[in-house]
């Protein structure tokens, strides 16, 4: 019988997904709006194994995901040193409307001034996460975060 995970730690493959979004600034949040696929963009930030996430408010996006189960992923597609291996880290977990401590909303760093053209009102939504994958090209991914496993 494998040993318990304790209640307070999340499972390796959770923390592993986790980290990795951490390393990166930006994300894509996937959920539904009036029964059609929505994915958008946001910025993010990793706190108690929880991801953070700083949207527009004019674009509605958050009142589809607030109080529901959402996606949300990000990867190193774009930023990649060559020879480095590609990898890409999903969360899929329930979503809710939060307020940041003012540390937090440091670590968010400066909002843009406009989306679409109208001011950037900054709204803020937690991802709880349930179910994590991630995977990798040539198995770079191991041996460059091996700490974390």
């Amino acid at each position: 019988m494998p040993d318990a995970q304790p209640a307070n730690e999340q499972p390796i493959d959770e923390r592993f997904a986790v980290e990795l979004i951490g390393r990166t600034d930006y994300g894509r949040m996937a959920t539904s709006m009036r029964a059609l696929p929505v994915l958008a963009f946001a910025r993010h930030i990793v706190a108690d194994g929880r991801v953070l996430l700083r949207m527009p408010r004019n674009l509605g996006y958050h009142q589809a995901c607030a109080d529901s189960i959402v996606a949300y992923g990000t990867d190193n597609l774009n930023s990649a040193r060559p020879g480095e291996g590609l990898w890409t880290a999903q969360i899929v977990g329930q979503c809710e409307a939060v307020e940041p401590t003012e540390v937090q909303l440091e670590r968010f760093g400066p909002a843009p001034r406009l989306v679409d053209g109208e001011p950037y009102e900054p709204v803020y939504l937690g991802i709880e996460p349930q179910f994590c994958t991630v995977h990798a090209t040539d198995g770079g991914l191991e041996r460059r975060f091996q700490h974390v496993l």
